[in-house]
């Protein structure tokens, strides 16, 4: 790993097999809010960047109603090369990329990590997670020797299946962005002490 990016690893042999390239995260390398994901997709594998298909086209519109563009905040994945056909990634995956997610947090360094979706909620927060229900609670996470303040979230594409969905999406992203104070009426204050 050299800085944010992983640019050679050969822990998974299957993800190798089926990756394009690896994934790494996008955004400031300061970013107070930071997006988590489990795994990219196809089109996140065919264009190298996390969140760029349909699911990606809903962040931003979330994103976008907190006041926000994608360029304000940190996008990345537990596991930076595709599954094969989009399969959740395997538990012995998500640990082969766990020291490189523990770094790019401990560098980027944001006020509050958001999970999108049960797979990264449940890696960040080493239990089961009942994201419908914690959607939108602000939890404490302990890596290694670092704490951070992390919002459930369920995952974009849960919206698209799911209409009633919606409206909790863009509400979490609109809470996660007040807690970490950036976007819309922010006044320039981190709003952890809130919680």
């Amino acid at each position: 790993m050299d800085g944010l990016s992983v640019h050679a690893c050969e822990r998974c042999p299957r993800l190798v097999e089926s990756r394009s390239q690896i994934v790494n995260g996008t955004g400031p390398a300061d970013a107070d809010l930071l997006f988590l994901g489990e795994a990219p997709g196809a089109n996140e594998d065919e264009q190298g960047e996390p969140f760029v298909g349909r699911s990606g086209s809903i962040l931003d519109d979330a994103l976008r109603d907190a006041g926000l563009a994608r360029a304000d905040v940190r996008i990345t994945n537990c596991v930076r090369c595709r599954p094969p056909e989009n399969r959740d990634p395997t538990t012995e995956e998500l640990a082969n990329c766990r020291g490189y997610l523990e770094r790019e947090l401990d560098l980027v360094d944001p006020e509050l990590v958001v999970t999108l979706g049960k797979v990264p909620s449940e890696h960040l927060l080493d239990r089961s997670v009942a994201v419908t229900k914690e959607a939108g609670d602000v939890v404490d996470v302990r890596l290694g020797e670092r704490s951070y303040r992390a919002v459930v979230s369920v995952h974009p594409a849960a919206t698209l299946y799911d209409g009633s969905q919606r409206q909790t999406f863009f509400e979490t992203i609109a809470r996660a962005a007040d807690t970490a104070g950036v976007g819309d009426g922010d006044g320039g204050q981190a709003n952890l002490g809130d919680f």
